[in-house]
């Protein structure tokens, strides 16, 4: 009976396994392959360098409002149910981008896309950190880390070919396709359910005012340096510490502030996540506009040169999962920061006459240290909580990892509206272009030499 019960656990353990490692391939590889489309869609619908940002920023800001109210759900009500609802979302909202006529219809397609996204990041890890224990969970995260990057190498590829081909429209039918797929496979082939918060209460309050003033904060720096955006961002400010202020007195909130005291591991954790994510997802967008508007290239040749950074890291990352469960987190993880902060200097002297090779080696450091952080430090934060906080302890991630994002293509647009302003990217501004793609490289240097220190204050976590 024991080893029937032991065979079961190991075939749920595969297929959890192999359905979130899936997920977890499918919204990068569609996120990298729309960065490839971007000049495509900006000569479509007749876009500023402003609006094309709004393209990815729209996915990433719905993803970040629904994170934490989500993960608590999925504790509350199930993880294997948030999940399946998400993936559902996610597909159909893609396929909705394919027909849209208007710029307006498609950021409302990638607001939905956004809110599938973080129903299916809020729970993955969560999943499999309810599925594995100790000693295998760093190897599970560690693939689950590698799909991501696996997908951010493949959306370039062949979205560059899709474009070049089929038209950008065919990049959101290939992944529509691809998300009816895994939503089958998560109906007819994980059975069971995890909520070990089932009977408690959500909170609505917190979780409209949390929404509310993450929206106004985002939206407020998206428009900095006016005095509308300062404002707004400030309103949002003091939203927060409202929500914080409900949280510290709500009996089930959304975010437990508790996770927080008196545990560095998890506190430094997210603080290195956001730090991290903050300095390096943008890249990929900068690059792919660096590369087809300065440097001339095709999407097809531009999306086999960014393809360099997400290989390494699909590479790396199983490595640097398995060597969490065996050595200290905070080693691996602050090493794998201080090479992305080395990889991002070297990406702020960029120029027209930049050699292809100096690109590509300067992308596959950038992809060793990313994968170097990520498993680990998703690691660490999973196995610093209780059983009952999985859900809550991925959704703080997830936030982490998309307010970083958030942050990051923030600094972007701040640039672009200070130095090019509401004008399309011509060759005639390409100089403009150029200081403001160098100067976000050097705002990420310094953000991520700070992020080491935070990633090797979180202690020991062994």
């Amino acid at each position: 009976m024991n080893r029937k019960h032991a065979v079961m656990r190991d075939s749920l353990k595969r297929t959890v396994l192999f359905i979130t490692v899936m997920s977890s391939f499918l919204a990068p590889f569609m996120a990298s392959g729309v960065n490839i489309s971007l000049p495509a869609l900006g000569r479509e619908f007749g876009l500023d360098a402003v609006s094309l940002g709004w393209i990815a920023t729209s996915y990433l800001l719905a993803s970040a409002l629904f994170l934490l109210p989500f993960g608590r759900l999925a504790d509350i009500h199930g993880r294997r149910r948030i999940f399946t609802i998400g993936m559902a979302i996610f597909s159909v909202a893609t396929l909705m981008a394919v027909v849209t006529p208007t710029f307006p219809l498609l950021l409302t397609a990638r607001i939905l896309q956004g809110i599938g996204s973080s129903m299916l990041f809020g729970t993955g890890a969560a999943i499999i950190t309810s599925v594995f224990p100790d000693g295998e969970r760093g190897s599970a995260l560690g693939l689950g880390v590698s799909a991501v990057y696996v997908g951010l190498s493949a959306g370039p590829l062949i979205g560059g070919l899709l474009v070049q081909h089929l038209g950008w429209r065919s990049i959101f039918l290939v992944s529509g396709i691809m998300g009816l797929v895994v939503l089958s496979m998560i109906i007819f082939a994980i059975e069971g359910e995890w909520a070990e918060a089932r009977g408690e209460s959500f909170d609505w309050k917190g979780s409209a005012v949390y929404a509310a003033s993450f929206t106004l904060l985002m939206y407020g720096l998206s428009l900095i340096p006016s005095a509308r955006g300062a404002m707004l961002a400030g309103a949002g400010i003091a939203g927060m510490f409202a929500f914080i202020i409900m949280e510290l007195r709500e009996q089930s909130p959304i975010l437990d502030l508790g996770l927080f005291r008196g545990n560095a591991v998890f506190t430094f954790s997210n603080l290195a996540a956001l730090i991290n994510y903050s300095a390096t997802f943008a890249v990929t967008f900068l690059m792919s506009l660096f590369l087809q508007y300065v440097k001339g290239f095709s999407p097809s040749r531009a999306g086999m040169i960014l393809m360099a950074q997400p290989l390494v890291m699909a590479a790396v990352s199983p490595v640097a999962g398995r060597l969490s469960d065996r050595f200290e987190p905070r080693i691996i993880a602050s090493s794998g920061m201080a090479c992305t902060t080395l990889s991002l200097v070297t990406l702020a002297f960029l120029g027209q006459g930049t050699p292809v090779p100096f690109i590509v080696a300067s992308l596959m450091l950038l992809g060793s240290g990313i994968a170097l952080f990520s498993s680990p430090n998703t690691n660490a934060v999973m196995g610093s909580v209780e059983r009952k906080s999985y859900g809550v302890a991925s959704s703080v991630l997830g936030t982490m990892r998309i307010s970083g994002q958030m942050i990051s293509m923030g600094v972007v647009m701040l640039a672009f509206a200070v130095s090019i302003g509401p004008a399309v990217i011509t060759r005639e501004n390409h100089h403009l272009f150029l200081w403001s793609v160098r100067g976000v490289f050097a705002v990420f240097s310094i953000l991520c030499a700070a992020g080491i220190f935070a990633s090797y204050a979180r202690g020991r976590v062994r």
